[in-house]
């Protein structure tokens, strides 16, 4: 539990592991403060593992420069001098070249620090106060979130804008049992120091709730296309969170090198001081929207991010949802302000005790002053006044202490006038105190007046996905005629487009081809079916048809291959219309040497992105022909020699996916089966 607790874990109330807090707390002890000289960081960090952390000075530096890294931190909380990394993955200057200060946003997790408003500890050797926790102002722990693994678990909290949790904290001192959608209307979900964008809403929403969620990241990127060549080109301007830049760039090489990716032509990156800037040029050929999708399943342009809110609540691990986590920082913050009222109250009226005793001195200032001088030495002095005047040891010796400037008539209107507004002030004190919706509006006020000077826009942008919204819903029901061509291309177009003719007509173009090009399979489907897309490696994908590319008579279409994962050399043989999996529907298939495999249709109704093995195939055989059975139907296979053979659909019994299949035909020599 030592390791959870003392390194791995952030305190729910500010948001900091000890490691942070101690660092914050070295530098304001030092006085390294956001509008003083910046210090050199490995006087802050001799400072810190001197008194405070007994560990590596690695591990404290890196704590520095993680704080002072924009891209890291959402609001940073150390303002750093000289090279601190970069998104590229470029390390830090030793810590002998940077300097640091604290950033102006720090001082308000310390505010009030002096003030008695949290329990102080013993650091490593006891020689040493260090604070428990920081009194902030700001609920740290969701502004700036927190990652960490411990002993059996871990904690990955994603930043958030401080205008959007400060307004949720606020809702929820108006309404202690607002619900979580209450609160999502305040704060609709994280916000990244490198903005980009989080594709749906789901994953946010359960995250709140529960306390664990997944969401995706999606990089910022726009198609431009160039009005004289019609060539695209992607422009990248925003990557997700925790994404190396450099690396990024490296892997997009790397796949369109491997042929993994296709249509690139040109990568290069144009980042400057003014933003980022990832440009990716475009084959003439080629769209650059597919591409784009490409690049976002193959590389680190879309990631996802596993929110696990972990934190400490009262000294112990537990996961927690957003309406627990303001709560929690709400309590704290209603403890610090009680402390901290209590604490200038008792200041207060010790200054007014002072006070009353000056009034009494300059009020009697003649006999007092004959009194002091009667006196052989201060102590009978004291003693005489107390006994004169009924004075209390602290105000004898403060009108023993009192300077002869004290004397003159301002002074004396000065002296009534503090006393008056310390009055004031213990009457408000004391009205804080007595009253729950007074200290309320003192937390209320204050963490307003955090919001107006540290507030900003949000930079993440937040879109529905199809998880979110049912895109079926948007497309009509119509029937349409799929062609896929021996090359490669498919496309679809309104069954309408084809109309009856008289005996002896000319018919129609179905599709412009290329030469040695020609319709392979060619059927008609509604555009909420989907198509079972085999390949010659006997793998198998899906697609709903609306997801084809919709083209006129007169189009070629799209090439598949840039429609699925497919490998090098790997090609679409069959494709089949399904609109619903029914029991007692089988898939028939055929390989060129000869195989046959039967397969109930509801082994293929989970669809996966990658695609799945179909059948088993032997090495340099493929998957020529498929089709769907009713189980009572015949099957005919037809070899490259002329030969055919035809047989009962029943005489092949089902099998599992992944079966190889049975002998269907016995070919002779290099014959090979051409189709089903």
């Amino acid at each position: 539990m030592s390791v959870i607790v003392g390194r791995a874990l952030p305190d729910v109330r500010d948001g900091l592991k000890p490691v942070h807090r101690r660092v914050l707390y070295a530098m304001n002890v030092l006085g390294n403060d956001w509008n003083k000289a910046y210090k050199k960081s490995a006087r802050v960090v001799g400072d810190v593992i001197g008194k405070y952390h007994p560990h590596g000075d690695s591990a404290v530096y890196d704590t520095i420069v993680r704080m002072a890294q924009p891209f890291s931190l959402r609001y940073m909380l150390v303002d750093g001098q000289g090279n601190f990394g970069s998104i590229d993955g470029d390390s830090a200057a030793a810590m002998r070249y940077t300097e640091i200060r604290l950033a102006k946003i720090a001082h308000e997790l310390m505010a009030d620090l002096e003030k008695e408003t949290v329990d102080f500890v013993d650091n490593y050797d006891g020689t040493e106060k260090i604070p428990d926790v920081m009194p902030t102002k700001i609920p740290n722990l969701l502004v700036n979130g927190s990652s960490g693994i411990a002993v059996g678990m871990a904690t990955n909290i994603p930043p958030h804008n401080i205008t959007e949790v400060i307004n949720g904290c606020l809702a929820y001192i108006d309404d202690e049992d607002i619900s979580i959608e209450g609160l999502m209307e305040h704060i609709p979900g994280p916000d990244f120091p490198t903005a980009a964008i989080i594709n749906g809403r789901r994953g946010i929403e359960e995250a709140y709730r529960t306390g664990r969620g997944k969401i995706y990241i999606r990089a910022r990127a726009e198609v431009e296309a160039d009005a004289k060549t019609g060539r695209e080109t992607i422009i990248v301007h925003e990557i997700p969170y925790q994404v190396n830049k450099a690396r990024l760039i490296e892997k997009i090489a790397e796949l369109v090198k491997e042929k993994r990716v296709e249509g690139i032509s040109a990568l290069r990156d144009e980042s400057d001081k003014d933003g980022m800037r990832i440009v990716i040029e475009i084959k003439r050929d080629a769209v650059g929207e597919v591409v784009l999708n490409n690049l976002y399943s193959q590389t680190q342009l879309q990631v996802s991010f596993g929110i696990n809110m972990v934190a400490l609540h009262h000294g112990q691990p537990k996961i927690m949802n957003l309406k627990e986590i303001l709560s929690a920082f709400v309590r704290h913050r209603r403890e610090v302000v009680t402390r901290r009222t209590i604490f200038e109250l008792r200041k207060a009226r010790d200054r007014a005790h002072i006070l009353e005793a000056l009034a009494v001195a300059l009020a009697n200032i003649d006999p007092i002053i004959e009194l002091i001088r009667r006196a052989p030495t201060p102590a009978e002095a004291k003693a005489s006044l107390d006994g004169q005047y009924y004075l209390t040891e602290q105000q004898a010796q403060a009108i023993l202490d009192l300077r002869l400037q004290k004397l003159t008539g301002l002074e004396h209107e000065k002296l009534l006038d503090e006393y008056k507004e310390l009055l004031e002030q213990i009457a408000e004190l004391l009205h804080i105190l007595g009253s729950a919706e007074r200290l309320m509006e003192v937390i209320r006020e204050e963490l307003e007046l955090v919001r107006d000077q540290f507030g900003d826009e949000r930079r993440t942008e937040i879109t529905a996905n199809s998880s979110d919204i049912n895109i079926e819903d948007l497309i009509n029901r119509e029937d349409v005629v799929v062609t896929l061509s021996h090359q490669g291309y498919v496309k679809y177009q309104p069954l309408t487009d084809y109309e009856a003719q008289r005996r002896g007509g000319k018919g129609k173009s179905a599709a412009r081809i290329k030469e040695e090009d020609f319709i392979d399979r060619l059927l008609v489907a509604n555009t909420h079916d989907t198509i079972l897309c085999f390949s010659s490696r006997g793998r198998l994908y899906w697609m709903k048809v609306y997801q084809l590319p919709e083209a006129s008579r007169g189009a070629r279409g799209r090439p598949i291959v840039n429609l699925l994962p497919l490998e090098a050399n790997e090609r679409i043989t069959a494709i089949l219309p399904v609109r619903e999996y029914e029991e007692g529907v089988n898939v028939f298939m055929a390989t060129a040497s000869g195989t046959v495999k039967k397969t109930a249709l509801t082994e293929f109704s989970r669809p996966r992105s990658a695609g799945i093995i179909a059948v088993n195939l032997n090495e340099g055989d493929e998957l020529i022909g498929v089709d769907l059975t009713s189980g009572s139907d015949e099957v005919m296979l037809f070899s490259a020699a002329g030969k055919v053979v035809r047989f009962k659909e029943n005489a092949v019994r089902a099998m599992g996916r992944t079966a190889t299949g049975v002998r269907g035909i016995k070919l002779a020599g290099e014959d090979a089966v051409v189709s089903l």
